[in-house]
């Protein structure tokens, strides 16, 4: 008689996976991923790492990270241990030109602080399309690698002509990850992939609003190139280029960055309980947004409600 394969349980399924949204701090989620009345000593960070193991820390791309403001992050994912921050590297040295030694400096004090709590996980190092693979570009993407090697980097670029194998051997060869994205493809934009280059797997979603991914409308807010929400028929696909990646790397990271009013962590909710093969736990007020979340709600709703009104 064939002997049966015990399931798996939610440790086990999701042994060195960590999924979780880009950033935490949007006006647009106020009542929809965060109660509508915040009880006193609220954070958004402590109230997402209740759901999930890792947030991809988006001001960082902005400006460096403030040691103070790190400490206090560190302090408030203490209830989750496996949590782990990635973190975004400053747009001075992605997508601008004459980055100074001051400028690293001012970088590695935030990152070295969340590296010697343990909590630093990746660094993402994440380029425009407008960035070519050309003999002057990839020569300053590894003279960036050679500065930052002392963390655990990613790289994340979205024109076609990365796709070649001198560049995934060079990452390979400097123990570098690849960053596996969904974005709308237009024109020579990079397709979806399952490519490990590293021990670390990472892959970031998008979304897909082809009608506002390249626009320079003004009257367009930035917000609505984000503003995308996956069916679960969509993720069926990168959850199993997730489960490839996983299997050649010993920590994988999913990152859903589709985080008009509250969709990221719809999505993210949705892949982990595909990729768990379980219900997961779902925040209350997203799920009277987002009445989808029913089906994999580990809880039955606490205020069920009749009238749902979904974002638009």
């Amino acid at each position: 008689m064939a002997k049966k394969t015990a399931p798996q349980n939610n440790a086990t399924a999701t042994a060195g996976l960590f999924v979780g949204p880009a950033g935490w701090s949007y006006d647009d989620w106020a009542g929809i991923v965060y109660p509508a009345r915040r009880p006193r000593g609220f954070h958004e960070a402590a109230w997402l790492a209740e759901y999930f193991d890792t947030i991809e820390i988006n001001t960082s791309f902005y400006a460096p990270l403030r040691p103070a403001h790190c400490w206090g992050w560190v302090e408030r994912v203490q209830r989750n241990p496996r949590f782990q921050f990635t973190a975004k590297l400053w747009q001075r040295f992605t997508h601008e030109a004459g980055a100074t030694a001051e400028d690293e400096k001012a970088v590695r004090e935030g990152f070295d602080l969340l590296m010697g709590a343990g909590k630093l996980g990746a660094v993402l190092l994440q380029f425009p399309f407008s960035f070519h693979n050309t003999r002057e570009t990839r020569q300053y993407l590894e003279s960036l690698l050679e500065r930052f090697n002392s963390y655990p980097l990613v790289v994340e670029v979205r024109h076609a002509t990365w796709n070649e194998k001198g560049f995934f051997e060079m990452l390979h060869d400097r123990r570098v990850a690849f960053c596996n994205i969904d974005q709308p493809v237009i024109g020579r934009s990079l397709k979806p992939s399952e490519r490990t280059t590293s021990a670390v797997g990472y892959v970031r979603l998008h979304g897909r609003r082809y009608d506002t991914w390249f626009t320079d409308d003004p009257l367009s807010p930035p917000e609505e190139r984000y503003n995308y929400l996956y069916s679960t028929e969509e993720l069926q696909p990168w959850a199993q280029r997730i489960e490839k990646v996983r299997e050649r790397a010993s920590t994988t990271f999913v990152i859903t960055n589709n985080h008009f009013q509250g969709k990221a962590i719809v999505n993210a909710l949705q892949l982990l309980s595909i990729l768990r093969g379980a219900k997961v736990k779902v925040p209350e007020p997203l799920r009277h947004h987002y009445p989808q979340l029913d089906a994999i709600a580990d809880e039955p709703a606490q205020e069920p409600t009749l009238f749902p009104n979904p974002p638009r």
